[in-house]
């Protein structure tokens, strides 16, 4: 047959009236989205199917089958034809005919055609050594001729896919990561690719096939609507372009917008953003849900055979209060209530993150569903549970998705709901506003040993573009709401006045050293009147690295950070005067008195616990007073190594110090000798406080030497290995030789861990040197401590011992 003859049988189809009903259907005001697609899916079956019927007389044994989109009833203006010409392999010549008849119409109306002539079983060993292929027959419908053929190609099919999921689901899955790796995160681009991109409606197929397999499902909450949202603007997106093109182009995003009764482009890609941000979320639980369902199934047979058959229970180890690990996801213990324990989220997010683990999707929803708001200003415990999770670097990001993924962060953070999916039309920047805002506190997470407060400096990071969602300049409107969440989130007067000063002048370091004179003075004095203090000015140093890097890499450079650092040393000279003044002595309480006195006439300590309830210095009470953690005040007969025992023995119960003070007591008149003070503010990890007698009797063991508290601390290690989830910054510790005319004052800033106060004291008790005081705060997961420290004559250390000292202990922190 010639191609003429193929015209003219295409044209006795109604080649015309198609392609005029086609046109018609797509210029329809009145009907757009799903309704459409179908109408144009039906439509295109109605043609195909009086083709087939022209072409296939006497032909048995064939059928027309449409697969991929086309077979899912979804044809976008400009989708191509994915179809399967099916056939039984009785009449080759014949079906080689009705090929013809069925191809050329279709090309010659200029639509896109994506064929095959198969047999079932070619089809199926196709599917085989295809996966895209196979996918594709996942969605086989009918469309003419032999439905018993389609039907049996399509039981065969799933049955194939179902069998040979445990195989092909990590080779599905391997796909989607290359895509992703290849075309970006849909969420964040500004020209993004609908279907490619991570988050898209490829991704949206892969997790259908998923569910087609029965070994694990996609959460399907707001998934389809995601998906129809995602097809309505690729709609929208041909009716634009008049081309069959999946990429959104800036060019054409406002026509797209109007096309969709949108009020812009940023209304239109927030929306594509939202979309794919839940395509995204339900890609990474479903695709945790299928390693996990092959690991049991991988494991089951072995311990079967191992225990003797029976159904093995899967281990949970606990993580922090009502927060355990089961099966590689941090999930809440059977106790937990979260209806009563209003901070456990932030709690069981931070312990997500610390330990490197996802949060479970169960546990997610179910915080979501039962938790009660915090009151405000949040209690201490919530507040620091959140720089906790701001400060675990990487694996804050999973976390805070899934949290955000439920509702959890706006429940949390109102202000957050205006840049949540916000775009920025900036070339410099590569996120979107929120999650900038994550990154930001992710590379400032990297900085915190570089700062005397890293709570505030994580915070400020999270807050210093928040002023993006309201008009005018973010950085007052920033300032405004900054003030706001601070002190809702707990921080005293002078702290959120701190937070607000960094969000308002993010940008000043940065712009001022790349845009004016740096050699005039003036220029100097005005960056310090508006930083105002040493502490502020280091805190934002910090910040700028960080807001610039997590920019994007044109945003930050060797250069760039020259002129900042320069800068900073010049503002820093102005600011000298604020030099950290020698601690004084501060007259003991009478409780503390009665304490040391009764440490001098037993010769052995003495301790007592009781809840604090008073606000932190400079706060002020509001309300019902919310309990910060328990005070303990230990008064000890003045002797070597008291520090490592008593952190020791508070390691050894499972007992975290929040803040910590030790100073030397001078006693009343009348008393002899030299008492050490101990003003301690502990929590549990998890469970009830010990009882003070047993805390005491341990202490005394501690110190003199019949209690082996490293040996003790090896073996729990040994039996409860904790999970190694954060990378934190190195440990970094540093000589103040001008903070103290007294004595050598040697800070330590690192990772908080259990043990860690115990390691840090016997390290300096090795090095011969006596503690006079020392200063202790737990700042989320960040310990800052300073140690004023003396040779055992009671003077300061030499420079090049105190460095020594200093050098040896960040060796042992290291290690």
């Amino acid at each position: 047959m010639t191609g003429t003859d193929v015209q003219k049988e295409a044209e006795d189809s109604g080649p015309s009236g198609y392609a005029a009903a086609r046109l018609r259907l797509l210029t329809e005001e009145a009907r757009s989205g799903p309704p459409r697609r179908a109408a144009l899916a039906d439509l295109t079956d109605d043609w195909l199917t009086g083709l087939f019927a022209a072409g296939a007389e006497g032909l048995r044994g064939a059928s027309l089958v449409a697969v991929g989109g086309y077979g899912r009833g979804e044809l976008s203006p400009r989708s191509d034809l994915d179809l399967l010409l099916l056939h039984d392999g009785s009449d080759p010549k014949a079906v080689a005919a009705l090929a013809d008849r069925l191809w050329y119409p279709v090309w010659d109306l200029g639509l896109a055609l994506d064929h095959s002539v198969r047999t079932p079983a070619e089809a199926r060993k196709t599917a085989g050594e295809d996966l895209k292929v196979q996918l594709g027959l996942l969605d086989a419908r009918h469309i003419a001729g032999d439905l018993g053929l389609t039907a049996g190609l399509r039981t065969a099919v799933l049955a194939d896919w179902r069998n040979q999921a445990p195989k092909r689901l990590p080779e599905l899955q391997e796909l989607c990561a290359e895509r992703a790796e290849r075309q970006g995160e849909l969420q964040y681009l500004l020209e993004p690719d609908l279907k490619e991109a991570r988050g898209g409606l490829r991704d949206a197929t892969a997790l259908r096939a998923v569910a087609a397999s029965w070994l694990a499902d996609a959460p399907r909450e707001g998934l389809a609507d995601a998906r129809r949202r995602l097809l309505d603007v690729r709609d929208a997106l041909h009716l634009a372009t008049g081309r069959a093109t999946d990429r959104l182009a800036l060019q054409e995003q406002d026509q797209v917008a109007a096309e969709l009764g949108l009020l812009d482009a940023d209304t239109l890609l927030r929306q594509v953003y939202e979309a794919a941000r839940l395509v995204s979320y339900a890609s990474d639980v479903t695709w945790r849900e299928v390693g996990r369902v092959l690991r049991s199934r991988a494991v089951r047979p072995r311990l079967r055979a191992m225990l003797g058959g029976g159904k093995p229970t899967a281990e949970r180890s606990p993580l922090a209060e009502g927060v355990v690990e089961q099966d590689g996801e941090v999930v809440l213990a059977r106790a937990a209530r979260p209806e009563r324990d209003p901070v456990l989220p932030l709690r069981a997010a931070a312990a997500a993150a610390q330990a490197g683990l996802p949060i479970s999707l169960h546990a997610v929803r179910r915080l979501a569903a039962t938790v009660r708001p915090l009151p405000t200003p949040w209690p201490a415990e919530a507040r620091e549970q959140l720089v906790t999770l701001l400060g675990s670097g990487r694996p804050t990001i999973e976390v805070w998705e899934a949290l955000e993924a439920e509702g959890l962060i706006t429940q949390l953070l109102p202000d957050w709901e205006r840049v949540r999916c916000r775009p920025q039309r900036n070339a410099v920047h590569i996120w979107t506003v929120d999650r900038h805002l994550i990154e930001t506190a992710v590379r400032a997470s990297e900085f915190t040993r570089r700062v005397s407060r890293p709570d505030l400096l994580l915070v400020a990071a999270l807050l210093h573009d928040i002023g993006k969602g309201w008009p005018g300049d973010h950085s007052v409107a920033g300032e405004i709401i900054a003030k706001d969440v601070a002190a809702r989130i707990g921080f005293d007067r002078h702290d959120v006045s701190v937070v607000a000063t960094l969000v308002r002048h993010h940008l000043l370091l940065v712009e001022t050293a790349t845009r004016r004179d740096l050699e005039d003075p003036a220029t100097v004095r005005a960056v310090a009147e508006a930083v105002g203090s040493q502490g502020t000015l280091e805190l934002l140093h910090a910040l700028t690295e960080a807001d610039a890097l997590a920019t994007g890499p044109a945003a930050w450079s060797s250069w760039r950070a020259s002129l900042v650092a320069d800068l900073v040393e010049r503002v820093s000279a102005v600011l000298a005067g604020d030099v950290p003044a020698d601690p004084e002595d501060a007259a003991p309480t009478a409780e503390q008195e009665r304490l040391a006195i009764e440490a001098v006439a037993t010769g052995s300590p003495v301790l007592s616990l009781r809840a604090q309830t008073e606000p932190p210095a400079g706060q002020e009470p509001s309300g019902d007073p919310e309990p910060l953690g328990v005070e303990l005040l230990i008064a000890v007969p003045d002797q070597p190594g008291v520090l490592p025992a008593v952190a020791g023995v508070l390691a050894m119960h499972r007992l975290t110090v929040r803040t910590a003070e030790l100073r030397s007591l001078t006693l009343p008149d009348g008393v002899d000798g030299t008492v050490l003070l101990l003003d301690w503010r502990v929590a549990a990890e998890y469970g009830s406080l010990p009882q003070a007698a047993r805390l005491r009797a341990d202490l005394v063991r501690a110190l003199d030497g019949s209690l082996d508290i490293a040996g003790r601390l090896a073996e729990r290690d040994a039996a409860y290995p904790r999970r190694r989830g954060v990378v934190a910054p190195p440990p970094r510790v540093s000589v103040h030789p001008a903070a103290s005319r007294l004595a050598t004052v040697i800070e330590v800033r690192s990772q908080d861990a259990p043990g860690l106060l115990f390691r840090i004291g016997r390290a300096l008790e090795d090095a011969s040197v006596l503690v006079r005081s020392a200063h202790v705060s737990t700042l989320g997961a960040n310990a800052v401590d300073a140690f004023y420290v003396t040779g055992p004559e009671g003077a300061p250390l030499p420079g090049d011992e105190a460095e020594s000292v200093a050098r040896k202990l960040e060796e042992t922190l290291r290690g």
